[in-house]
Formats: structure tokens, sequence, C-alpha cells
């Protein structure tokens, strides 16, 4: 994407269902496990480069012995520099020939991450700083191991403020109002009663103490601490928690919105975020691997027994969008279809931009991520000009080898336009010369595009705030000198926030937005402003089920065409020779590409849940009071 925002985190969950005997006789390696959850994170990088965690439980440790392990990193390579340090001690061992490297019975003991039971997790920041306090995995510890608790996970929740409400309503002091801590000290809570109940359950039959913590251990019922703890959240996640005696869980929301895959053998149980993690790391094909179904968890209890249970409410499932245009790995076969898709059914769009003439028109793409919408664009293309060939040659009176050679040399003109400078960093000092710098981050091919002859396309994932497109991009394409430059977006246009994990929280970041207020303006429609924002106000009085989206009302006077030429005037900088045009993916085109994923409320302002449309209001109201901050 163009406009870089910040985005989806991404977990990683692994239990190892053998002895580490087993794992040193099979693969010769000890740390098996730990070498997978590198690889299992290194292949999620794109949904975290802000920090990286990853933790682990030892099984079945003697008291006074370390069963959790944790580290965090928030460099500026967390995940390379995190594993560097947790496999210090390993290398040293190696190093040294120690004859212990072998010996299960002091590894577990004595190195850290010799567990059965990892967690790990990537983090992308929409909220708060980039503290390491802030990196997950976060941690709940207690001297009782079924009390203990890790949770990591990629989630926003729209009603922190009520859940944390209710933390106080049931005697607590919470001292965040994070949905991190907030979740986790929901879950904390209720994981706690379930101790309590067990506890004094078994103390009435006469149990010692030290019995009754292997009774708990044992009937420790985790879908009833997950349901209790979920009544009541609204928002997208997928979180998974370890619980210190080896139970654990992965769960995702009732919509679906963010994504979890596992898959298990004798050796594993695996889960991640993305699906093609699992495919590398343990070479199995996509058909072995499971989606977690919305609303449940997998729970894999210290035994190794597993399940996969519903835990929230059953609701229409709206997968994230998103997810399948920009964020989630394109080795997906699934996304990969889906992106190629966006591309080919953005074709009419794009011809009727140009007047469909491909005979003076160049194709590319910007940036390297959009490569696979463009594949499909350009399919679309080849086969516009076979019917082109196919029409003019029919139309031949006298057709002649010369004449059909002449047609036939018809074809779309795909070039590399601009690449990207990896080594370029705008750090320099003034806002005017870091201005200047962004305009040559990229490297532009002089010599492909005929001087005020051409024209020039160049698709794009996604168009969200307009700035690297106004303050870069068009006038770096502008210096090729093509007759019209059209940015084709594979998605729709973004209108409305998003509260669910994306860092799109305000509407006046969105370059749709501002293009329609400025023509409310133009047009003498103001009053339809005002009219928002007072039924924004009285929404937000109403009950959290009853609340409806009036922010659509601010698009209705104007057709997405209409949008789409003022976003043009508003991307273009000043003194831009060519003439310049925005065409995106309708909303129609959209569900056609991506029939499973009707997770659209950035586009149309559905939300998936009722807290989306609190969140909708307090933004419009933010925006027309001049309150910069986020609506949740």
């Amino acid at each position: 994407m163009s406009d870089q925002i910040k985005h989806e985190c991404g977990i990683v969950f692994l239990r190892l269902l053998k002895p580490m005997e087993y794992y040193v006789s099979k693969y010769g390696n000890p740390f098996w496990g730990l070498e997978k959850m590198y690889l299992l994170m290194e292949k999620q990088h794109n949904r975290g480069q802000d920090g990286a965690g990853i933790a682990s439980l030892k099984l079945d440790v003697a008291p006074g012995k370390t069963y959790i392990d944790r580290l965090r990193s928030n460099s500026g390579s967390p995940i390379l520099d995190l594993f560097k340090e947790a496999f210090a001690p390993v290398k040293d061992m190696k190093v040294s020939n120690s004859s212990r490297f072998y010996d299960p019975v002091f590894l577990k003991e004595y190195i850290p991450f010799s567990g059965e039971v990892f967690l790990g997790h990537l983090r992308y920041g929409t909220f708060g700083k980039n503290d390491i306090e802030n990196v997950h995995p976060q941690l709940r510890q207690n001297n009782w191991k079924t009390r203990s608790l890790i949770l990591a996970g990629n989630f926003n929740l729209t009603n922190v403020d009520q859940l944390f409400g209710n933390l106080v309503k049931l005697g607590q002091h919470p001292v965040e109002t994070s949905d991190t801590v907030t979740i986790m000290e929901m879950i904390g809570y209720h994981l706690d009663e379930e101790n309590d109940r067990i506890y004094q359950q078994e103390k009435q039959k006469g149990i010692s103490r030290i019995e009754i913590s292997s009774i708990i251990s044992a009937d420790l019922n985790v879908e009833k601490v997950l349901k209790n703890a979920s009544n009541g959240w609204d928002g997208g996640y997928v979180l998974s928690g370890l619980i210190g005696h080896g139970d654990a869980f992965v769960m995702r929301d009732s919509s679906g919105i963010r994504p979890a895959f596992f898959y298990s053998n004798d050796e594993i149980v695996v889960a991640t975020s993305e699906r093609p993690a699992i495919m590398t790391a343990f070479n199995v094909k996509a058909e072995e691997i499971q989606e977690l179904e919305p609303g449940h968890a997998l729970i894999v209890k210290k035994n190794g027994a597993f399940q996969h249970i519903r835990i929230t409410p059953e609701a229409p499932k709206k997968h994230c969008s998103f997810e399948h245009i920009y964020f989630s790995r394109g080795t997906d076969q699934q996304i990969y279809r889906e992106r190629k898709k966006l591309g080919r059914l953005l074709a009419s769009a794009v011809l009727k931009a140009i007047d469909y003439d491909i005979k003076n028109t160049v194709f590319s793409y910007i940036p390297n991520t959009s490569m696979v919408a463009f594949m499909g664009l350009y399919a679309s293309l080849l086969d516009f000009a076979d019917e082109v060939k196919r029409d003019q040659i029919l139309a031949l009176e006298k057709p002649d080898a010369e004449s059909i050679a002449e047609i036939l040399s018809l074809h779309p003109r795909a070039e590399t336009v601009a690449v990207k400078d990896m080594k370029h960093r705008t750090f320099i000092t003034t806002d005017k010369e870091r201005d200047d710098l962004v305009t040559h981050i990229y490297d532009v091919t002089y010599g492909i595009v005929r001087s005020f002859e051409d024209n020039l396309v160049v698709i794009d994932d996604s168009i969200v705030r307009g700035t690297t497109l106004r303050q870069s991009i068009i006038k770096i394409l502008d210096r090729l000198e093509p007759k019209s430059i059209v940015v084709a977006s594979s998605a729709p246009q973004i209108r409305y926030p998003d509260c669910y994990g994306i860092d799109m929280a305000k509407l006046s970041d969105f370059i749709a937005f501002r293009a329609t207020i400025d023509l409310l303006k133009e047009s003498h429609q103001g009053h339809v402003i005002d009219q928002v924002y007072r039924e924004c106000k009285e929404q937000l009085e109403l009950p959290i089920e009853q609340m409806q989206n009036p922010v659509k009302k601010i698009y209705k006077p104007f057709t997405a065409d209409r949008i789409s030429k003022k976003i043009a005037e508003l991307v273009t900088p000043k003194g831009t020779k060519a003439t310049v045009s925005v065409v995106f993916q309708s909303i129609e085109t959209l569900h056609k590409a991506l029939p499973d994923s009707t997770g659209d409320w950035y586009f149309t302002g559905d939300y998936p849940t009722p807290g989306g449309n609190r969140v909708v209001c307090r933004s419009f109201i933010n925006y027309v009071e001049g309150r910069n901050e986020r609506a949740y």
C-alpha cells in the first residue's frame, strides 16, 4: 500500500505432544520446538514489526524450579534479536560440545525454552507506545500454577470502558484501561473463580491441599472460564493463552474478523494467524490445515487432548476483507487467487479511464505488494486486446499478412515503472527537506513512457490517506511525462474507521472522507454535516444494541465516481503536467472477488458488532469538534 498504516498482530501457539526424548531421537534436536517457533514467527513477520515476544511452559517441573520462560523485544529487528537471546544458552552448549546438550532432564531443569508449550506474538501497535511493557505475551503470575496466565493476541475491543467498569464492580482495582490488560484480568478473574470452585468442592471431601492442586490441574474447565470471561466482549480478536500447569487455548471472535488456523498430528498441535506459516514449517498441504471457526476456541489440555469448541454465540461471518487485499502473506493459495481476481475485476474501470486506448498506455504497479492484483489486471487486459484484435481481423474486407500482423501487434505494455529505494532514509531535520526527500523514495525507469503521448496506469492495494500519492508518487510518475496518470486501487474507497485491529481510527485521515466533506461544502450542503453531527450525538444516548451509523448520510449525495474525481484533485500536487485520475474497486466487484470475506465495514459502514456504530459516531463528533483523537 502506498500509504503505510500499522495493522495486524500475529500469534503462534505450539504444543509438543511427545517427550523431549522423542524429538532428540527422531530429529537429533532437543530444541526442535524452539526452532519451529522461530520459523513460524519469521513466516509471519509481515504481521508485526514493532515488537515480538515468546513464552514457554515446562510441564511437571518440581517446586522451586522455573517453569515459565519469557522474552520480548522492541528492537529494530525484534524476531531476530529475540531468538538470538533465546538460543544463546543452546549455542554455548554446542560450542563447548557439552554432553548435556542431549540430556532432557538437565535441559528442562536448567535451560530456558526447553519446555513443551510455546506462545509467540508479533506486534503492530495500533494504540499506545512501543514500550517493552506493551509487547506480548503478557504475564499474570501466581504461586499456584493453575492461576498463572500467559496471554498474547491480535485484537481490539470497542467497549473497554464498559469492561473496565465490570472489573471494578467485581471488586478489582485495575491499573490500566487497555484492552490487553482488561482481557487478561477478565480471564484471570474467572480462572481464579474456577480454581476456587474446585478447591472448595474437594476441600469438603477432606482432601489435602497438595492433592487438590493436582485435581484442579486435571479438572480445570477452560471452556467455562472462556465463556464467562468473554461475555460482553465487542470487537475483533484472536487470542491465545497458556495456563501455568499446562492447559492452553486459542480463541476467535464470533464474526471471525481476525483469522486463525490450526493443524495437529501425533507430534504437535499448532495454531497461527496465517495458514502458509504452518504449511512451510511442517511441510503440510493447505487442505490438512483447519480454520479456527468464528466464536470457537481450540482448547489443549495438559495431557495433550484437545477440542475445537464454540465459546461465544453464533454471529454472521464478517471475515476482514483487508486481510486478503493487503495484510496477509500472499503465498496463501486462497489469498493469491483472490488478489488476482481483484485485479481482473478492476480492468473495466481502468479501460474506461484510458478511453480503452491500450496501444498508448503503459501499465505498472506501486508498491510490490500489489503485483498479484496487477497480474490479474494484466490478464484481463490481454483478454480485452484479444477481443479487439479478433473484431478488427473479422472486419477486414481483404485480409492480408501485413494487415493481420499489424493488428496482432496490439498488446498491453507492462513495465516496471518505479522501484522503492530500500537504502533511502528520511531522517533530514526540517519538514520541507524531509518532504523533498520523500519524492525520491522510488527510483523511476526512464524511457519507457513516450512523453506526452502515453497514458500511465499504476495499480495500488488501497488508498487510505492519499498522503504518499500527493507528496511523492504523483510527482515521481509525472517526471516520466505521461499524458495522463491513472491510479487504480484494488480496494474500494475507505470511508469509515476500523476499530478491530487496523490503525484506521480517525475519519479525518481518510482521503475519501475529506473529499466528500469538500464536495458538501462546495455544493452548499453543509447542513448535512450539522445534521449528521446532531444524529451522532443522539445515537450515543441510546443503548449500544440500538445504535446505527448516521455517517453514511455524508456520502449519500454523491456517486462513487464523483468522490473519486475529487480525490484525484486532492492528491494532485501543484505543477503536475499530466492529467490525474483515480479509480477504485466497486463494492460489488469486491464481493465477487472475496466471496468468503464479507467484512467490508471500512468501505460500507456496515459494522459487524454494535460497538462499531458507536465508534463511527464518536469519530465523526471528534472531527466536527476538532479533536484529533481516537474514537475508542
